[in-house]
Parts: C-alpha cells; structure tokens; sequence
C-alpha cells in the first residue's frame, strides 16, 4: 500500500488530543495517597494502584468509574480490609468529582478543526465510558464540527479496520492521538496515516515504542501542524 494514497477521512482521539483528562487523574491519585498515607508511600501506592487498574481493564473497561474501584480495591488490599468507611466515601466523592470537572479544550484544537471540517470527513474515535465521553464532547462544543462519533471500548487492529471502513476506507484514513498504543499503531497496522501528538502526561499503560520505520507515522509537536501535514500528504499526490 503506497504511504502516498489519498486522504479523506481523519479520525481523532479526545482524551489528552482535544482535551485535558490524564491531569485529573494524576491529580485523584495524589489526593488517594494523602488518604492512605499511613499505610503506604505513594510511590508504593501508585504501583499497587496500576495493577489494579490493568487487572480490571477486563472488567470495568477503561475510564473514571473503572478507576474510581480500582481505588477502593487498592485501599482494602493495603488495609488489609481495614479501611473506614469515611475513606471509601472519600475515594466515591474523587470519582464523581472527576466525572463533572468541566472539560478543558487544549490549545490550538478548535482552529485545527474548523480549518479541515468540510475538507475532510472527521470522526472523533474515543474509548472509555459512554455517558462520561458523551458529556465531555458535549460540554467541549466541538461536537458539531465532526461528522461522526464512534464510543468504543478499546482501540486495536480490528477497531479501525471496523470503523475506518465504513468512513472511506482505511487506506484513505489518518488517526490522530496522543496514544502510540491505542491511537497510533493499531491504526498504522490497519493501513491508516498515524500522527502522533505526545501529551506531557500519558498513563504508563499507553507507552510502547514509536513505529519511526513506518511510512504512514509521523510525529507533531502539537495539533497546529496537522494542517500543514494535510497538505504536505495531498501535495505528495500530485
């Protein structure tokens, strides 16, 4: 497949792409450290707390409320059924928190968008809990400017075979994210572009390896520039 087919559909991550999310995780899990300091660093904490997580991604699937009870998991575990009451209220309390912090668009997105909508068809692809990933799309005001939205669970291969299939094709498709795992290299081995926007925070289960030998990836040093990486693709046609 050339690197140089022509492009039409380009698909977005929304956490950490269109706007903040990965801040408010970090920042609940400095204040579960501070709940449990008596029974572990938070370094120790953190560790305990990423098992968790990965354990449960199976269960609970990825997003505020799956995290929310691999909190309350961690804590029973580390109190070794110990823990009060109180502390599980206050965990409860982070995670509704988390679910209506208002959505903090980052710089540069809206004019990105509104510079490629009518251009290209955009599809936001986004993964996690449906309500929660509705009411921030919702609340970002960019909703209007895609054509499509796709909720899904995980991001793999077959995500975006499936879904850049019914949107133009995948050879004709580009997938921009912040998550070399999730937005960037099942979507390159899909046959799609993969431009990669890294994010100061990304969660440690969204790191592998950039594919730097693929043709299709290309790496930004914000959303500015996909404009001109648009055109740099539709000039390499002609």
């Amino acid at each position: 497949m050339s690197p140089a087919a022509s492009l039409s559909t380009i698909g977005f991550d929304a956490d950490d792409t269109l706007w903040q999310n990965e801040h408010f995780y970090r920042l609940t899990e400095q204040r579960f450290a501070a709940l449990l300091a008596d029974y572990a660093e938070p370094e120790q904490l953190s560790g305990r707390l990423l098992e968790a997580e990965k354990r449960n991604l199976q269960l609970y699937g990825f997003g505020i409320k799956g995290f929310t009870l691999s909190m309350i998991e961690t804590a029973i575990e580390l109190t070794a059924g110990r823990v009060s009451a109180a502390t599980i209220g206050e965990i409860l309390a982070a995670g509704r928190e988390m679910l209506s912090h208002p959505v903090e668009t980052l710089p540069l997105v809206r004019e990105t968008l509104e510079q490629l909508a009518g251009s290209f068809h955009l599809v936001l692809i986004t993964k996690g809990d449906l309500f929660d990933q509705e009411r921030k799309l919702a609340q970002s005001g960019l909703g209007e400017l895609f054509d499509a939205v796709e909720i899904v669970s995980d991001k793999n291969i077959a995500t975006y075979e499936r879904i850049f299939g019914r949107h133009g094709g995948p050879e004709h498709s580009m997938m921009v994210g912040n998550s070399l795992k999730s937005d960037i290299v099942p979507a390159i081995q899909a046959g799609s572009w993969g431009a990669y926007i890294p994010h100061d925070l990304t969660w440690v289960a969204e790191r592998v390896e950039e594919p730097v030998g693929e043709p299709r990836f290309r790496r930004l040093g914000h959303i500015g520039e996909l404009v001109g990486l648009v055109a740099e693709i539709a000039e390499s046609r002609r």
